[in-house]
């Protein structure tokens, strides 16, 4: 199931899900508080800067992303950048809730002429874990078996919000050939209510669960963004010393835009991304607590330089890195592909220019054409079919 583009009535249909889910988490006063806050960014400093930036100043000196980007992408994205720097995690945390996240799913396929999704998919609530099951035919078992970790700074997000990415990603792997993709997300315990390893720990049991319905692990792509990028790699160490599963690592990973070092002088403001460096701080200092490490392995998988270590972590058919080059955490990206080359590992980069963080998602939402919107998942299932062999 792939719909069509985001749509200024899909962005008027979300914010009326989502008024009355902020009043209920939130409050109705702190919510006007916010509300008036931004006032000044909606009202004045975003079609100031928005005018300037696209038709007053030459292209060359246009930030790498607007000059590529349309009138709406750039919109949005200075909207999420003002938002990630300046609202709450709390308010934040509403935004992507399934709350707000699958009314406005349900009201994007009845705009497509769906009245239920056709691809199978239920809930999974486990005491050691929670999360989305989702199956092209759920009265058979699959072929191949995507699991994945939403992004959100550990701080929000769920797998709800991520859901029509998913449900495409299932429809494309069908299309390549593939009998009966399904694909597992985690809803994994955000900061503050919880630190590390919390999250990790349900990562582990959400792999254990991706095991125990297929047949054969090298059938299993590991995947994730952002901070579920980065649960993915430290799944993947940990994977290699867990003795009950130590020979059960997956067929692929493939690592969108990870956060690889979570406290780190490289995680610096970009002029074309929309994260930022003093927020990034904050959660990731929540998600380490008082009892871990910033440059413990498993928490900042990118601090990991044994090389035998990530050898025994590899998955059997390789790696693929897929992030923006305006990202903040390019750097750090580029210096964990250099530590797995090292080890001599198969790893495949791709780095798409003048793009940002998390590319892939965001095309999906943002972007014009089929083709746009569907490119950073169709490059994901390109090597996925080159792989995991059917």
């Amino acid at each position: 199931m792939i719909l069509g583009q985001i749509a200024w009535v899909d962005c008027f249909a979300f914010l009326l899900f989502l008024a009355p889910q902020l009043i209920i988490h939130v409050g109705f006063f702190e919510t006007a508080i916010c509300g008036i806050k931004a006032l000044p960014f909606l009202l004045a400093q975003l079609p100031y800067q928005l005018i300037k930036e696209r038709y007053f100043t030459p292209k060359s000196q246009r930030s790498p992303f607007v000059q590529q980007a349309s009138a709406f992408q750039d919109v949005v994205i200075r909207c999420v950048r003002y938002a990630f720097a300046k609202i709450p995690s709390s308010i934040g945390k509403v935004f992507f809730s399934k709350g707000v996240a699958l009314p406005f799913l349900r009201f994007r396929m009845l705009r497509h002429g769906y009245l239920r999704s056709p691809i199978y998919w239920r809930e999974v609530n486990r005491a050691d874990m929670n999360g989305i099951y989702a199956i092209h035919d759920e009265t058979r078992r699959p072929d191949i078996v995507v699991y994945y970790c939403h992004g959100g700074g550990f701080s929000m997000g769920s797998a709800h919000f991520y859901l029509e990415f998913l449900l495409a990603w299932i429809s494309l792997l069908k299309d390549a050939g593939y009998e009966n993709p399904a694909l597992f997300a985690l809803d994994y315990t955000l900061v503050p209510e919880a630190t590390y390893p919390t999250a990790l720990q349900e990562t582990l049991a959400g792999y254990k669960y991706v095991l125990s319905i297929i047949d054969d692990p090298s059938h299993i792509c590991v995947s994730g963004d952002s901070a579920g990028a980065t649960l993915i790699l430290s799944l993947l160490l940990c994977l290699s010393d867990y003795s009950s599963i130590r020979n059960k690592v997956p067929g692929l990973a493939v690592i969108i835009s990870p956060w690889t070092a979570i406290i780190s002088s490289k995680n610096r403001n970009t002029p074309s991304d929309y994260l930022d460096a003093n927020s990034l701080h904050l959660y990731g200092s929540q998600y380490i607590g008082t009892k871990a490490y910033a440059d413990d392995a498993l928490v900042s998988p990118g601090r990991c330089t044994d090389l035998s270590w990530w050898k025994r972590a590899s998955p059997s058919a390789g790696w693929f890195f897929i992030y923006g080059a305006e990202e903040v955490f390019a750097p750090e990206t580029k210096d964990l592909i250099d530590v797995l080359r090292k080890a001599k590992l198969d790893v495949v980069e791709h780095e798409e220019k003048q793009w940002i963080h998390a590319w892939p998602v965001v095309k999906l939402f943002l972007c014009n054409t089929q083709e746009d919107r569907q490119s950073g998942l169709r490059s994901i299932v390109n090597i996925t079919k080159e792989r995991i062999k059917k």
